[in-house]
């Protein structure tokens, strides 16, 4: 291999002069080659890999480059020399998949949020997780999409003076207030501040509301604060809540993947996937499971986009409560029926 790869490196040196279709092929070929092999590799190995895509990278177009970049984002082992020239590209169709999946050094994330613009820094900002030093570099750059992306994204460390700047931040932003007002580990200072502002916006909001569905949405927003004073969040939801964030970003979290967690009992996918399509919490949702009153639980589906039929199996199959009658199930349906899906948004995400 040691000769072949000689060779290689030989041949790469006369790149400029290449057309840049056999730049592009030459890319994708040795990116076949690497990828299946990539978690069986050897140091030496994936070092030659590496010199190899350098070589490679500043000579063939932005949509090869953005194909290769998502490849890689996707390999089992990092090209540090690679990943970061791709991570400090321009265009973002190269530097997203790489900042957002792949398994990087804490030193270049930390080097490209410090260094690079809000393309760079919302594509770190909606990483599975981010340590707190580089979450205090983004929310120093002062950018609104940036906060919002950290307040959205459960796997974002963050310090307590970085929690009081996006709570000082949200003075002016109710959508950003909202998302703080979600996130469980919050100090518990701050959080009382945010979830006092919500609760000044929510009377607003329902006070401007028919009066039949004001009265459904209140019975929904009793039992959904009650949930937040009493639930215990379980280990095994975290990772439920990993599993299907990871389904959610391939397309595949649909209405039939929530009707089969139903249908087969497993209502710790239930309840995951309830929280994460209503931008909700497991403490909101687990009670409304629970309850008597299946009309918060309607409403968490309806903001989740759920079709009816979907509805009747979360409904039929809750653990530990009676089959619902067929009154219940009618009214019910009137009730999925009246709310819209903003106001239920609305409602199970305060």
């Amino acid at each position: 291999m040691v000769s072949t790869s000689a060779l290689l490196i030989s041949e790469l040196d006369a790149i400029d002069g290449w057309p840049a279709e056999r730049r592009a092929e030459t890319l994708h070929q040795i990116t076949r080659l690497f990828l299946p092999r990539a978690q069986c590799l050897s140091a030496d190995q994936i070092a030659l890999f590496d010199e190899v895509f350098v070589r490679l990278i500043d000579h063939v177009d932005a949509q090869s480059l953005a194909q290769f970049s998502q490849q890689l984002s996707e390999a089992k082992c990092v090209l540090p020399n690679s990943a970061r020239r791709l991570a400090f590209n321009d265009d973002e169709r190269v530097s997203t998949p790489v900042l957002k999946f792949a398994r990087l050094a804490p030193e270049l994330i930390f080097d490209v949020a410090k260094s690079c613009g809000l393309k760079h820094r919302l594509a770190i900002a909606r990483r599975h997780s981010i340590d707190a030093s580089v979450s205090e570099v983004l929310i120093q750059s002062g950018d609104t999409a940036v906060y919002h992306a950290l307040a959205e994204n459960r796997g974002a460390n963050i310090s307590e003076a970085d929690w009081a700047r996006l709570v000082q931040a949200s003075e002016n932003d109710q959508g950003l207030a909202q998302k703080l007002g979600r996130r469980s580990d919050m100090p518990a200072d701050l959080k009382h501040k945010i979830h006092a502002k919500l609760g000044h916006a929510r009377m607003r909001e329902l006070q401007a509301m028919p009066g039949a569905v004001r009265d459904q949405i209140e019975n929904a927003i009793a039992t959904a604060d009650a949930a937040k004073m009493s639930a215990d969040l379980e280990p095994d939801y975290a990772a439920a809540h990993a599993n299907l964030m990871e389904l959610a970003r391939k397309g595949k979290l649909s209405d039939s993947v929530i009707n089969r967690f139903a249908v087969r009992g497993d209502y710790t996918n239930v309840v995951a996937a309830l929280a994460l399509l209503t931008g909700s919490t497991v403490e909101v949702i687990l009670p409304l499971i629970a309850s008597d009153n299946v009309d918060g639980l309607v409403v968490a589906c309806k903001a989740s986009r759920l079709d009816w039929a979907t509805v009747v199996q979360v409904l039929k199959n809750r653990p530990d409560q009676p089959q619902i009658s067929a009154a219940e199930l009618q009214r019910a349906k009137a009730t999925f029926a009246a709310i819209s899906i903003s106001a239920a948004q609305r409602t199970v995400r305060f």
